[in-house]
């Protein structure tokens, strides 16, 4: 079974498993808009790889190798959608690219990634850096200023204005 099947059956099935408890193939049919029949067969072939218990009309739980891959897949989905907002994507866009750049990033990539979404997060303030590619994002235009520069800078000039109304 493919990777990226295996971390998106985990992954939908470790979220509803937190809210249900047992998890059934209409629920999962019901979450991708598939068919039923499809979830069946998934489902067997993940509890013959060891990801799920499953019995039929019982449903299915993760394993712990089930639930491990679902954990670490949730926390990459996660890390990326923040690091793809932080640069200025919509939600649901950042929501959707994350789902397919999850399978595919390399481990030492993600950790780099990883710890960039941690230290911009743990910042105080946005980095005034971001504000400039914000910029430079919407006009195309390089930003190379001091930030005391409040008079020429559009970038500082705003948060001067900003902080004089505070």
């Amino acid at each position: 079974m493919r990777k990226k099947t295996i971390e998106d059956y985990v992954e939908i099935i470790y979220d509803i498993q937190e809210q249900k408890g047992q998890v059934h193939t209409n629920d999962i049919a019901n979450a991708l808009a598939i068919n039923p029949a499809s979830v069946t067969e998934i489902f067997r072939k993940l509890h013959a790889e060891g990801y799920i218990h499953y019995q039929k009309y019982a449903g299915a739980t993760l394993t712990k190798e089930g639930k491990r891959i679902a954990i670490k897949t949730k926390k990459k989905h996660e890390t990326l959608k923040d690091f793809l907002i932080i640069l200025g994507v919509n939600k649901t866009i950042a929501n959707e690219d994350a789902c397919k750049i999850e399978h595919v990033v390399n481990p030492k990539t993600m950790s780099r990634l990883s710890k960039f979404v941690e230290f911009v997060n743990e910042s105080k303030e946005r980095a005034l850096w971001l504000e400039h590619f914000d910029y430079y994002y919407s006009t195309g235009k390089f930003i190379s200023c001091n930030p005391d520069d409040t008079v020429s800078c559009p970038i500082h000039k705003k948060r001067k204005k900003k902080k004089l109304v505070d």
